[in-house]
């Protein structure tokens, strides 16, 4: 059997192989038009910073190891230009000029996807997309002294960039044109992504998009999109990426309706003996539906798969892609899972939501730091997203949900996952625990929760927090009771009319809503506290905010 692959990083590489692991005697041809094979592009941002030191740190496997040690043919700075499905060949042309024909028998496409630059480029401006451009952008950066820098787009990669630039010293404005950054993120939890970036120095502007970049005297010219200037050193663009489709739908393949390349379950294309994995794929997500995921994870278990499928192994996993994700905001991790609300919305499907607030480990273990969590359920408890912020183990709690959903979990399998506990490294109660208490609590009708963007002028908001507390800060027109003299002080508590109650992050609160259950008062609680409601509030979720 002969095995073509185009594409050498994570798909490719990963499907090339599990080929050979699977069988001794198939030839197996890579084809990369790039310099490197199986490179680490999450890490380009790192090396730009200077986190990764030495540009050999970011090739995971060279042509030469894949060669003496898998015995896998591997042609760099040769691009598949071509594909014939009916004579099983492919078109190659090396970047000397060369083209020839290869015949195969099983072809896997894994082109992966280029960066959006909506046609600016020329001097100063970059992409972050392969291990030539970080160099690139490195070696400019050094030699013309480069002391300003616009980075365009507040995704991963754009934030990353933003982080990277500026603790090498270059003064950096990161513009986003949605109105918040990380879209994987809903706006409340990106709040503190950009506070924590404006308190790195990085001016982040977001609701503004760029209109044009040009060549100035001073570097180069960006009109926003709202019609201000300002001149750069340079711009990097993070604009998104466009699944590398052309090859494929020049040879009669079929695309999905987002752009993809289209796969069945088992990551074979239209055309025959011709299978995709990677960016360029497009998968079924959260939600069932067809979707563009462009994450090294899934595209490495995706490469895996098909090889498994070419050996006649039928593995279908990697078709799914729940899209778990994490990034590193310079002293912050921010992760998620699943479906966000502005999803879920679009989607017209009804769900529930609540936040908490738990530390990384025991809070009597010197050292615990506060994350924010959130999650998403509908009313039978199934879990349908995570999203985390905070300074350590964000991405730990992440990563259980989404394990747990990956094998169909409720709030309540949540609730009662048995994780590792030791002062050091966790609380007794997990912070996976504590949200499947709070989420089952919702559903086994103990809390009613209300939310802060549904806090409107004219509701009664009990505050049971400590009146030091209060007087810090406060939702407008609140009574404050601290709890713990809640019962004896019911009488000042109005009995006809619903009652929102809020401590600083919820479970005060809760508690307060149960005695006033208890005496037949009607009460809910807003689930994350005072905290989520000035998060909201800073998002913009708050219209109405008193």
């Amino acid at each position: 059997m002969k095995i073509v692959i185009v594409g050498g990083v994570a798909g490719g590489a990963s499907c090339a192989t599990r080929a050979r692991r699977l069988n001794e005697n198939a030839e197996i041809v890579i084809f990369e038009r790039g310099d490197n094979v199986s490179y680490a592009n999450c890490g380009l941002p790192y090396f730009v910073g200077g986190a990764i030191a030495k540009e050999e740190s970011l090739t995971v496997a060279s042509p030469g190891f894949l060669r003496a040690r898998f015995a896998i043919d591997v042609r760099v700075r040769s691009e598949v230009v071509g594909i014939d499905p009916a004579a099983k060949k492919v078109r190659v042309r090396e970047r000397e000029g060369r083209e020839y024909e290869e015949s195969y028998d099983k072809l896997v496409l894994a082109p992966g996807a280029s960066a959006k630059t909506f046609g600016w480029g020329g001097e100063g401006v970059f992409t972050l997309r392969d291990v030539r451009d970080a160099t690139g952008l490195s070696s400019y950066i050094r030699e013309h002294g480069v002391k300003t820098a616009l980075v365009a787009g507040g995704g991963f990669i754009g934030v990353e960039t933003a982080e990277n630039l500026a603790r090498i010293g270059v003064n950096v404005t990161l513009a986003e044109f949605q109105p918040q950054l990380l879209p994987p993120l809903d706006p409340e939890m990106a709040v503190p992504v950009a506070e924590e970036l404006v308190k790195n120095g990085i001016n982040v502007r977001t609701g503004t998009g760029v209109k044009s970049v040009e060549k100035s005297k001073d570097g180069l010219k960006v009109v926003f999109s709202d019609d201000t200037t300002a001149d750069f050193g340079i711009v990097v663009l993070a604009l998104g990426v466009t699944p590398e489709t052309a090859l494929f739908k020049s040879a009669g393949g079929e695309l999905a309706a987002d752009g993809g390349i289209a796969v069945d379950s088992f990551f074979r294309t239209s055309l025959p003996d011709v299978y995709a994995a990677g960016d360029a794929v497009s998968v079924r997500g959260a939600d069932g539906n067809e979707t563009l995921i462009p994450l090294a994870g899934p595209a490495n278990r995706q490469g895996r798969s098909v090889a498994d499928n070419i050996m006649g192994g039928a593995s279908s996993g990697g078709a799914d892609v729940l899209g778990a994700s994490v990034v590193k905001v310079c002293s912050l991790t921010a992760a998620s899972v699943g479906l966000n609300e502005k999803q879920l919305r679009r989607a017209g499907r009804e769900y529930l939501k609540v936040y908490a607030f738990p530390f990384s480990h025991a809070t009597y273990y010197p050292g615990a730091k506060q994350m924010i969590l959130k999650l998403l359920f509908d009313r039978d408890g199934k879990v349908l997203g995570a999203q985390g912020v905070g300074e350590e183990h964000v991405e730990k709690q992440i990563d259980v949900i989404a394990a747990a959903m990956r094998f169909g979990g409720k709030v309540s399998d949540l609730a009662q996952m048995e994780l590792c506990y030791a002062p050091p490294y966790n609380s007794a109660k997990s912070p996976v625990n504590m949200l499947g208490f709070i989420a089952s609590n919702v559903l086994d009708g103990l809390m009613s929760p209300a939310y802060a963007e549904d806090v409107k002028e004219g509701d009664l908001v009990l505050d049971v927090r400590t009146p030091s507390e209060f007087a810090a800060g406060h939702i407008e027109g609140s009574l404050n009771i601290p709890l713990d003299e809640l019962r004896d002080r019911l009488g000042e508590v109005p009995k006809d009319t619903p009652i929102v109650v809020t401590c600083a992050v919820g479970l005060r609160g809760y508690i307060a809503a149960r005695i006033l259950a208890g005496h037949g008062y009607t009460a809910s609680d807003l689930t994350g506290g005072y905290r989520m409601y000035c998060l909201a509030k800073k998002a913009g979720l708050v219209k109405n905010a008193r």
